[in-house]
């Protein structure tokens, strides 16, 4: 199944989003339906436990209840977990380049953070696992953002077996992961080994819910429980009409299916779209890519200012350089590669070769 980019592409001078992974298919219909039923019973607070979509997830990933916890977007998760899990005396350790939410979090909670360097592009697992030694908490994302690359399963072992071995909770950030190809590692491998590992999941991207707020995390059932615990102090954070669409969402797989279909399309069009200017971008298992520009911050300020796109400067990551691109429509995607190439020529980058995916 395919499914059409839901509205049509941005006219010549209107805003083109493609700096937050927003999904160009929009949500599931069933889910628009759902959340607007929702919000005729707006005059009443939502289920402060999240219980329909807490068992829907659960239902359709083969777990208890009991591991999964529903929030306001996967943020509400990273702080959460920053607050509620393993030794709030020792600092929480994450990659460099990464996203940035992490050590936000954990400075602003005053528990610190330290960061290990990436390997090239990607997470640098083999110093990440060892610093779970002696860390409070440990941080990953599967697919990486915002470079877009997966974890190998000797990677995903590896991190594992250190956060059990070390006591360490470990949390993946997976909220690309409706996008990567099946057999990527991820959390829910894991879960019958015991070890505190829990994953950040969002229906912002592939559900295309990013208006709403809505994210879930699952895992062990330990970890679960102390960011159910902490979560009391903001128990209606996520509002019904949300709720409401994330369970219809769930239920719709034909429309999820469809819109990893369409991405993976439009995804490898871009990238070749790329290629016949002479350019690469780094390989990606998401609905973006991270493309070398050279001097990405005034990239960014330029096809702003100058055209009207909005793209992310991964340089706010820690990987300057690079330029987040978001896949959208064809219409937006023939409006970049042409702006990109006045505010970033090819020949200026040094990155003429084209990449292999």
């Amino acid at each position: 199944m395919t499914v059409a980019a839901s509205e049509p592409a941005a006219p010549p001078g209107a805003l083109v989003r493609l700096h937050l992974s927003e999904s160009p298919y929009g949500p599931s219909p069933l889910a628009l339906a759902a959340a607007h039923e929702a919000v005729d019973a707006t005059g009443t607070y939502p289920d402060p436990t999240r219980s329909a979509p807490a068992h829907a997830v659960a239902d359709l990933l083969g777990v208890s209840a009991e591991q999964v916890v529903v929030a306001n977007g996967s943020d509400e998760l990273v702080l959460l977990s920053a607050l509620a899990l393993g030794d709030p005396g020792r600092p929480g350790v994450t990659t460099a380049g990464t996203f940035p939410g992490y050590r936000i979090c954990l400075e602003n909670v005053r528990r610190g953070c330290r960061e290990v360097p990436l390997d090239g592009t990607r997470p640098g697992t083999t110093a990440l696992a060892a610093a779970l030694d002696g860390a409070g908490t440990g941080y990953v994302c599967n697919p990486h953002n915002p470079t877009g690359s997966t974890l190998t399963r000797a990677e995903f072992d590896l991190l594992v077996e250190r956060a059990a071995a070390t006591g360490t909770p470990l949390v993946v950030d997976e909220a690309y992961l409706d996008f990567a190809p099946p057999g990527t590692p991820q959390v829910l491998d894991y879960l019958d080994t015991g070890a505190p590992v829990v994953a950040l999941r969002t229906f912002s991207k592939a559900h295309g819910l990013a208006g709403l707020r809505i994210g879930y995390a699952v895992g062990e059932a330990g970890a679960i429980g102390q960011l159910r615990a902490v979560q009391g102090t903001m128990p209606f954070s996520v509002n019904r009409a949300a709720q409401a669409a994330a369970v219809a969402s769930l239920a719709d797989r034909r429309h999820l299916a469809g819109v990893r279909e369409a991405n993976a399309a439009a995804r490898e069009e871009f990238r070749a779209a790329l290629a016949a200017r002479g350019r690469r971008a780094l390989p990606s298992a998401t609905n973006f890519l991270a493309v070398p520009v050279g001097d990405s911050a005034t990239a960014e300020l330029l096809l702003e200012r100058d055209h009207d796109i909005l793209v992310r400067d991964a340089g706010r990551f820690g990987l300057p350089g690079h330029l987040r691109i978001s896949v959208g429509r064809a219409g937006e995607m023939a409006r970049l590669l042409d702006a990109l190439d006045v505010v970033a020529p090819a020949r200026d980058t040094r990155d003429l070769a084209p990449a292999a995916s």
